[in-house]
């Protein structure tokens, strides 16, 4: 028997760049099989002379307020300035500065360099960052922006607009992945419906999906608001989807355990089930579990018995089946799937003909 753990049998595409193999192990320990597809890789800068201009404007005032956006572009500051001989008093000048960090990461790295955050939006967003530093005060005070990948104008007017002289930090940037074949392969999964969720940690990854499908944009958009789930590691993760009418789950609080729990709590909420034969039948996925046991099917088998169970006791004709699978396919091919089909259930009964009508589910 076929061990059935929370996540077996479905699939799970991951766009994420870093940390992709932490994201993927703890999938994959939950039962899923992961498609990696890195959307996004972080390029250092081709060089550092706006990192050194902003390090040199905080040693020379140090800001009233430091905004940490990510924990990789923190690090990435601190390594710098390390090399530079200068992290002693850099940290000095950061200490003084009301420090709002926009998520765990942030948070993780400014406490690993010796800093503590005064504060942390809940949503994550840079619309809430830009709210509370209104509330606080900001005319006359010098802030620090530490920049996540691209510059931020519409922050950056935001801030200058409520009185603030504000000092951009650029670490890195966001660039396309170095083989772009993977993620290519994941539009084509999403649209075949042949993943159940697809998992991102960061927005401009989201932006990244939507701009290799190209044309097929459309049909993507479609497989995610209906088939597909969506799941983002936090709300600015998710706005660009949601701006898109895609409903997008996100964990109550950002981090990629969350995330995955997020996803261990509602794609087996998206499972099928049903009574057939005298069996108690899930779909999940790539898989059925027949009276608890997990049965992995082929793609072909799989079409078939979704079919079959999204009109469960009515008969299918083979011309209906026959929509159901790859292009090319003929009535024979509908056969041989549901052969292999009932092969895979291992259970008689469940699925019966219908002579010169077609097949059923044997409901209950």
């Amino acid at each position: 028997m076929v061990r059935t753990h929370p996540l077996s049998g479905f699939t799970v595409g991951v766009t994420a760049g870093c940390r992709r193999d932490e994201l993927a192990t703890s999938l994959e320990r939950f039962g899923a099989r992961v498609v990696l597809a890195p959307a996004l890789r972080i390029v250092p800068l081709p060089d550092d002379t706006g990192l050194r201009a902003g390090t040199r404007a905080c040693l020379e005032t140090p800001p009233h307020i430091l905004i940490a956006n990510t924990g990789i572009g923190m690090r990435g500051w601190f390594e710098a300035a390390q090399a530079w001989g200068v992290a002693q008093p850099l940290r000095a000048a950061l200490s003084g500065s009301h420090i709002v960090a926009r998520g765990p990461k942030a948070r993780s790295a400014l406490r690993a360099f010796g800093l503590h955050e005064g504060w942390s939006p809940e949503s994550e967003t840079c619309d809430e960052i830009v709210e509370h530093l209104r509330r606080r005060g900001l005319a006359g005070q010098r802030v620090a922006v530490q920049l996540h990948g691209d510059p931020q104008p519409e922050s950056t007017a935001a801030l200058t607009a409520a009185g603030a002289t504000v000092v951009e930090v650029p670490v890195y940037r966001w660039g396309p992945p170095t083989d772009p074949a993977p993620l290519h392969r994941l539009v084509d999964l999403i649209t075949g419906r042949l993943v159940d969720a697809v998992a991102f940690t960061s927005a401009p990854a989201v932006t990244a999906l939507l701009d290799a499908a190209g044309p097929r944009t459309g049909p993507l958009l479609d497989a995610l608001r209906s088939d597909v789930l969506a799941a983002g590691v936090g709300a600015v993760t998710a706005a660009p989807l949601r701006g898109h009418g895609v409903p997008v789950a996100t964990p109550t609080h950002a981090g990629l355990g969350t995330l995955v729990r997020a996803l261990v709590e509602e794609l087996p909420r998206r499972a099928l089930t049903l009574k057939a034969g005298g069996h108690l039948l899930t779909l999940r996925g790539h898989a059925a579990v027949v009276d608890g046991e997990l049965r992995p099917l082929a793609p072909g088998p799989m079409a078939v018995l979704r079919a079959l169970a999204g009109a469960p006791g009515r008969v299918l004709s083979r011309s209906a089946l026959l929509r159901t699978l790859p292009r090319g396919a003929d009535e024979h091919a509908v056969e041989m799937a549901v052969a292999r089909l009932r092969a895979g259930l291992g259970t008689p009964g469940v699925v019966q003909t219908v002579i010169k009508r077609g097949y059923r589910l044997r409901v209950e």
